[in-house]
């Protein structure tokens, strides 16, 4: 048996599984294309995360945009962060080109242009299906990790929410919170002091600082209602296949911030609420995130740590996280040693720093007897890559460096058009897209105020009314008692000693 055939079958007999499987392309050797020698990913193990690499224009985002089609084709929902902008194609069938054709020829698979059920969402003020939380929903432990704050303002934090928990105060937006914190060492200062102990102007005024970052980054949009259901995420179309729910980052590379909310929100929330799976046969829902490089470079401590937790915990779920990056450093250890589908695309060596981080790259993947992984790292070309999966029991498939089969979609974004028609017959977009404000927290206590303030008014009015009611009787005491010490003037001219010898002076005349 050749070379040729020896490998072949060692690819065939290393992608066969019993259970549903996707399949990426045909396995390459010395730069040929070995027809029908599939490389596949078995459904089974697609809950055990993965990544996908490689140096810019290499073909990251067409692998990502197969993966989310073959996906979605087999009944399984998809989410992706699309923060270069160019995933609505996904809604749209491929127009096709020659070139797409040869591909698919020395695959040995046939080409079929598709378009596929997508929803379009947004955090910020872009069209698409609003992505809402509420302050009370991320609870204080959360928010504490958000902010970034010490362990006294956390504590702080959670006397806040037990504040409101007792008085059927709902945090709903950043007003609701701005407004509590205000209240706690203004108005409310003897009330918070009476019930939980003395609370810092200090702290309060840092916790606001950093919330107002959070806002002007955008928070104030993400805030509020209505609460996205996470099981919105999870629907099928009449078809019987997964929506692939498209999430609009590009305007938000620059704000930290709030994405790191975001993702805090999202993985906690669907850990919380999926229920425990086991390894089923098939996941449950397949999160993409693209760029993750400007994430892990970007994110607070709090995002990191809760990333590596959510890793290592979520798949039990039946949700699988795919990080699309430059380089497979870009990812913290902790992340990468839980990732079991990589797909490596070329890299490039320019500096002897890339060259040392090619090597360890190579390191990454099972040996094989057919590549120098590192050698073939740097001379793939676009549309190729190496490939290593897990196979239904868990162990790595045959590392294959693999021509890689082309979407099924448009390799493009949708028009403005395409986009309001999307839109438009969106369910979800009616659903989410209302805008609510009602009455909470910020509204409550300021009710609350108004009526103090009301009270005390009122308690002043009657204070100066009784005030001024003693002051009148006081008065009316000390005018009585001056007239009742002054003589009648009549009374004084008779008692006078001059009108009484004269008076003496006439009897006694009159008694001679």
């Amino acid at each position: 048996m050749s070379n040729k055939d020896t490998f072949i079958k060692h690819i065939n007999d290393g992608n066969t599984f019993k259970g549903d499987y996707i399949t990426l392309g045909a396995a390459m050797l010395e730069g040929e294309t070995m027809t029908n020698a599939f490389v596949n990913v078995p459904l089974k193990t697609m809950n055990r995360h993965g990544l996908i690499a490689g140096a810019t224009g290499t073909g990251k985002t067409k692998t990502l945009q197969v993966l989310a089609e073959n996906l979605s084709e087999k009944g399984i929902p998809v989410l992706l962060m699309d923060i270069k902008g160019d995933l609505s194609g996904l809604a749209q069938p491929s127009p096709g080109h020659p070139k797409i054709d040869e591909r698919h020829k020395k695959i040995g698979l046939p080409f079929d242009a598709k378009a596929f059920p997508v929803e379009i969402m947004t955090l910020s003020e872009q069209d698409g299906v609003r992505l809402r939380a509420t302050i009370s929903e991320f609870g204080p432990v959360l928010i504490s990790r958000i902010l970034d704050v010490t362990e006294t303002q956390a504590g702080i934090i959670s006397v806040i929410f037990k504040y409101c928990d007792d008085n059927q105060l709902p945090l709903l937006d950043i007003k609701d919170f701005k407004k509590i914190l205000q209240y706690a060492t203004g108005e409310g200062k003897k009330e918070f002091e009476e019930a939980y102990g003395r609370i810092s102007t200090a702290s309060t005024g840092a916790i606001l600082r950093k919330l107002i970052e959070i806002e002007q980054q955008g928070g104030d949009l993400f805030f509020g209602e209505t609460s996205f259901d996470t099981q919105d995420l999870l629907r099928i179309d009449e078809n019987g296949r997964g929506y692939i729910n498209i999430i609009r980052l590009t305007d938000i590379q620059d704000k930290p911030k709030l994405f790191s909310t975001f993702m805090l929100s999202l993985l906690a929330e669907i850990y919380s609420t999926f229920p425990e799976q086991g390894d089923s046969g098939r996941p449950e829902l397949i999160m993409f995130i693209d760029e993750a490089h400007l994430i892990f470079n970007e994110a607070s401590d709090a995002l990191l740590n809760q990333i590596e937790s959510i890793v290592k915990l979520i798949r039990s779920k039946g949700v699988g996280l795919y990080f699309i990056t430059q380089n497979p450093t870009d990812v913290p250890e902790a992340v990468l040693g839980q990732l079991g589908l990589k797909v490596q695309h070329a890299l490039r060596a320019f500096t002897a720093k890339d060259r040392k981080a090619i090597k360890l790259t190579a390191q990454n993947y099972p040996d094989t007897d057919y590549y120098d992984t590192a050698e073939v790292l740097t001379s793939l070309g676009i549309g190729e890559a190496l490939v290593s999966a897990l196979n239904e029991k868990g162990k790595p498939t045959p590392l294959a460096a693999t021509m890689m089969r082309a979407p099924m979609s448009r390799m493009d974004i949708l028009t403005e058009a395409e986009l309001g028609k999307l839109l438009s017959d969106s369910e979800l977009a009616k659903k989410y897209n209302k805008e609510i404000d009602r009455e909470s927290a910020y509204e409550m206590l300021n009710e609350k105020i108004k009526q103090a303030e009301a009270e005390e008014a009122k308690e002043k009015a009657k204070a100066e009314k009784e005030a001024l009611k003693k002051a009148e009787t006081k008065r009316k005491t000390s005018t009585s008692r001056r007239r009742s010490s002054r003589q009648n003037p009549l009374l004084k001219v008779l008692t006078s000693p001059t009108v009484i010898r004269s008076v003496l002076g006439i009897l006694t005349k009159m008694m001679r």
